[in-house]
């Protein structure tokens, strides 16, 4: 697909914008004052895939402890900062890479053009970050939460910025609402080359917070529209990345790691379906090369409809076959179905 071309930032050793890999985003629900649980959630958040992190940082307290989680984080981290320029200016200080602001709520412009001017003297990127419950009043009260009005929020803190000489911008504009999102986003893209974070806000539960981000950000991305992402859970953290690596995946922005594809079941299946599927993702979760491997129901489906799949497996009555390149390998019973696949590959992939 053709990505919309914008400019460059830097957070950390982490390039968002222009032609560099999309990069996934999760935000800690630690107490970030509690330095030893924040730095654990970290490291599973960076064991998931995660490539930026960012951590709420509302009062003096948490910002003192910003220091430590530094020296022990080697991840881009962001600061999350509402209303006081101090603790900007701490994070600044602390060394984060990055800090989530919008210009409009932190003081005379005094006060942001000492965090302006902080962030472009140690290299720290700016994210606006405006949602449709955070918008200012008067375009509250007199458009509401439109699309339109989430982009003008946007500009008037861009402006901001820019006013100051600062242009180290990185913008999202999120809705809880995904066709507003959606909307909001691709006028943004027209407004602006400045990257572009997405995100659906406020999405709830893991089941329908990843089918709402997945229905907005895949198709932001499909129109070439984004540089980086989060996807925001009332969840693990931890689930957020694996959800955004997932998006990336199905659009084709992503290629690492194992890819299955299964049919539905349906009356010709004979094996546990369900079952063997699941075990094959889980055998194969750690399984960094890109691989389409493929768990068919039947002789219907498999391997003729996975012909193109590296390996896989198709079920018989109470048996399977195991097939790669689409060729079959040898028939397996159905207890051993999973494993025997799992076998396969760790050997074809060490070439025993």
């Amino acid at each position: 697909m053709n990505r919309k071309k914008t400019r460059i930032i830097r957070v950390g050793d982490q390039f968002i914008g222009g032609a560099y890999p999309i990069s996934v985003q999760s935000m800690c629900n630690t107490k970030t004052d509690d330095v030893d649980a924040t730095l654990a959630q970290i490291q599973a958040l960076q064991s998931a895939g995660c490539d930026i992190v960012r951590l709420a940082v509302p009062d003096e307290k948490t910002a003192r402890a910003l220091p430590d989680i530094r020296r022990n984080c080697k991840l881009p981290l962001v600061a999350d900062i509402h209303f006081d320029y101090k603790l900007a200016l701490a994070a600044v200080e602390a060394g984060f890479d990055k800090i989530r602001i919008n210009p409009g709520n932190i003081g005379a412009r005094e006060k942001v053009k000492l965090v302006a001017d902080a962030c472009k003297a140690n290299g720290v990127s700016i994210r606006i970050g405006v949602n449709s419950g955070s918008l200012e009043k008067d375009l509250r009260e007199q458009v509401g939460p439109t699309p339109e009005a989430l982009c003008e929020s946007a500009m008037r803190h861009v402006r901001i910025l820019e006013d100051l000489n600062f242009e180290d911008i990185c913008i999202s504009i999120k809705s809880s609402n995904v066709a507003d999102t959606v909307a909001a986003y691709r006028l943004m893209s027209v407004m602006t080359d400045y990257p572009l974070h997405l995100g659906v806000t406020e999405t709830g539960t893991t089941y329908m917070g990843i089918i709402k981000s997945a229905a907005g950000i895949g198709s932001l991305l499909m129109d070439g529209i984004g540089s980086t992402l989060r996807v925001s859970l009332t969840a693990d953290p931890v689930e957020e990345v694996r959800a955004g690596i997932a998006i990336l995946k199905a659009v084709g922005l992503r290629q690492e790691g194992v890819n299955i594809i299964s049919c539905p079941t349906c009356g010709r299946t004979n094996i546990d379906l369900i079952q063997t599927v699941h075990k094959v993702e889980a055998l194969l979760k750690d399984v960094k090369r890109p691989l389409t491997v493929a768990v068919m129901g039947c002789a219907v489906n498999g391997p003729g409809e996975a012909r193109e799949a590296d390996y896989g497996l198709a079920g018989g009555n109470g048996e399977g076959v195991l097939f790669k390149d689409g060729e079959i390998v040898r028939k397996v019973p159905e207890d051993r179905l999973a494993e025997a696949l799992y076998e396969l590959i760790m050997q074809e992939e060490k070439g025993v």
